[in-house]
């Protein structure tokens, strides 16, 4: 399997910036899309923001215009670079990997939490 190793996250204030890096064990380049996926306490995991081999990238409207992901393939590494940070972006956010095939891999997550 595909071990991917999140970190990056901490405790920060309302309005800070961050950034999140999710190491995957082998090479990156036959992965389709890697993404980031968080969940709050008593919510469910939601999609935050995806990017395929190509550079194609989508995310959740609540972090359009504050987040951005990026992938470096020649590090085996997807980030999210995450701006104007709100207390709602509290969650822990997990690295998502998926085959062209289909295939899937989770990381164990890193702690985001924002304060007032």
């Amino acid at each position: 399997q595909v071990l991917l190793v999140e970190s990056g996250g901490g405790l920060v204030q309302a309005g800070e910036s961050l950034r999140l890096s999710c190491a995957a064990s082998e090479s990156t380049f036959n992965i389709n899309t890697m993404g980031w996926y968080r969940q709050a306490p008593g919510k469910e995991r939601e999609m935050v923001a995806i990017i395929t081999n190509n550079g194609v990238r989508n995310y959740a409207d609540f972090v359009k215009g504050r987040f951005a992901i990026s992938r470096d393939n020649a590090k085996n590494t997807v980030y999210l670079q995450m701006y104007s940070l709100k207390p709602e972006d509290t969650a822990v956010y997990y690295c998502k990997a998926t085959r062209y095939y289909g295939l899937e891999y989770w990381g164990k997550g890193t702690l985001v939490t924002v304060s007032s």
